[in-house]
């Protein structure tokens, strides 16, 4: 698997276009039940309008929802993105914080999201499993898990600290391009090798 990976998608790059740790937490809080893609045409005038959490913290709600509407969820998405902006500039001097344990206790932060952030912002060690991820760890019988913990547990003792990051991008990439919740396409060599 980790050899069709390296070969397929050899120096993955996070779809979430982002400019700094805050603007990656934003998307990703933004791409719940949204795909990445409808994100990425939002965010450039979200951006514009509140490039860091001073700026975002210094709107209302009802300033940010027009700019994210098609990102579906948009009140309960621009209620969490100005509070969470708020509460980076009263307690983290408007930076993101690197911690799980204080990204989780933001609003509209889960797990996943705060994986995504440590990973990618701040090269923490971390294996954020997403839909693209649960299916294919149980298709590629990676894990038997039937929850996301579950799931994030197995593929953390499968493979070491040192690749879960890049690991968790080739995965979700190749979910998408190859290996989608229908079923694999003809190209997918992963499951060509694996499942045969």
């Amino acid at each position: 698997m980790l050899e069709e990976l390296e070969r397929g998608i050899p120096a993955p790059q996070v779809p979430l276009h982002h400019h700094n740790a805050f603007t990656l937490l934003v998307a990703v809080m933004l791409s719940a039940r949204c795909t990445d893609a409808r994100v990425n045409l939002v965010t450039p005038a979200l951006f514009a309008l509140a490039p860091d959490a001073a700026a975002m913290a210094a709107l209302e709600w009802q300033q940010v929802q027009p700019l994210i509407a098609t990102c579906g969820l948009t009140e309960m998405k621009a209620r969490r993105l100005v509070e969470t902006a708020r509460i980076l500039v009263e307690q983290y001097d408007g930076e993101v914080p690197q911690s799980f344990e204080a990204l989780e206790a933001l609003p509209g932060v889960g797990h996943k999201t705060a994986s995504v952030v440590m990973n990618q912002a701040f090269g923490y060690p971390a294996f954020p499993v997403d839909t693209h991820i649960f299916r294919l760890a149980r298709r590629w019988k990676l894990s038997r898990g039937s929850t996301v913990e579950a799931v994030e547990a197995d593929l953390k003792k499968c493979f070491d600290r040192s690749v879960w990051g890049k690991l968790h991008l080739q995965m979700v990439l190749w979910g998408r391009q190859y290996c989608p919740a229908r079923g694999c396409r003809p190209a997918c060599a992963v499951c060509a090798r694996l499942l045969t």
